[in-house]
């Protein structure tokens, strides 16, 4: 599915990884992208699904939907954890387990998705997720 074996390696790197490991690259800026793409497939979604409710009721349903705890649940279904890039001191305090820390690998693998693959893509991952 992915075709950038790096960008996949990067989406699934702890910063605590790439501190211990000069050279590799951390999800930071990938899971910074794929907020932006779950925002907005998330969006698109609820806004078509419910055209006629206002802002006010759409927000809190999207912020809902893309919580951490939602995020994390749905990196724990499609097996994120034990793939993870961690370094000691996250591997030893179960790191793989973290709700933030899963939480922001899903969103840089979302982000590649994307890269890879454009908003079609991003959305049928999404979908996958089984959101709605």
């Amino acid at each position: 599915m992915f075709r950038d074996a790096g960008l996949l390696e990067q989406a699934l790197t702890h910063s605590s990884f790439a501190n211990e490991h000069p050279g590799a690259r951390d999800n930071g800026g990938l899971a910074f992208l794929g907020d932006a793409v779950l925002a907005l497939v998330v969006g698109e979604h609820l806004w078509r699904a419910f055209p006629d409710e206002p802002e006010g009721v759409l927000t809190p349903m999207r912020a809902e939907l893309v919580s951490g705890a939602n995020l994390c649940r749905w990196a724990v279904a499609i097996g994120l954890g034990p793939v993870l890039h961690l370094g000691r001191g996250e591997e030893q305090t179960g790191g793989r387990e973290k709700e933030s820390l899963l939480a922001t690998a899903l969103e840089a693998v979302l982000a590649v998705v994307y890269l890879e693959g454009g908003l079609d893509a991003a959305r049928r991952a999404v979908a996958s997720l089984a959101l709605w």
